[in-house]
């Protein structure tokens, strides 16, 4: 009989971390769509300088930020931060092209930036635009040089089922821990009740 507490209370305590897991887990999923936490993703190099990329749109989502999974299409702040000092002060050429067909829907003409960054409202929602992916060609001209960088994202597309595969993973995994307690617990207490018999 104290096998069987001992397994059930082994058991909720099996149970409780993996519904714990469970909680968490989507929320970390979640942490790599905005911009502040995506450090990886949203940095990119130009020659040997790194640019931090970041996507607002301030009429579905506020202040939150996202890099390269925009989820609504409609005006975009594209905004293009210096994470060095060396950048600033130089001319910047910059466009948006939807892909795969490399079609221009942004386009800003080179232009000495004085501040760290650059910022462009695009609206997606325009004719050509839409849903989709898309590809940001950052072109600086810094001492003499021309130094070409691209960036890909999409907008509107962002799979609306990531966490779900997350919630169904963990799932199976508590009705397979389930079953198996189930069948030990069955066993165990089909073995204690044989031998209380022969005890008899």
């Amino acid at each position: 009989m104290k096998e069987i507490v001992k397994t059930i209370t082994t058991t909720k305590h099996l149970i409780l971390s993996v519904l714990f897991l469970s909680l968490v887990l989507p929320g970390a999923v979640f942490a790599h769509r905005g911009a502040k936490n995506e450090i990886d993703t949203c940095r990119f190099t130009v020659g040997n300088e790194v640019i931090h990329f970041s996507a607002y749109t301030p009429t579905f989502t506020g202040g939150e930020g996202f890099c390269r999974s925009i989820p609504n299409v409609g005006e975009t702040h594209l905004v293009f931060d210096y994470e060095g000092n060396k950048l600033r002060k130089t001319t910047v050429e910059f466009e948006i092209t939807k892909e795969p067909e490399g079609t221009r829907i942004f386009y800003q003409k080179p232009e000495k930036i004085k501040k760290g960054s650059v910022d462009a409202l695009v609206n997606f929602d325009n004719v050509g635009a839409g849903a989709g992916h898309y590809l940001a060609h950052v072109t600086i001209f810094y001492k003499g040089e021309k130094l070409d960088s691209h960036l890909p994202f999409s907008v509107g597309t962002e799979p609306e089922n990531e966490t779900n595969w997350v919630v169904i993973i963990i799932s199976i995994i508590l009705l397979i821990v389930g079953i198996v307690v189930f069948v030990k617990m069955v066993g165990r207490f089909n073995a204690n009740k044989a031998d209380d018999e022969s005890i008899d």
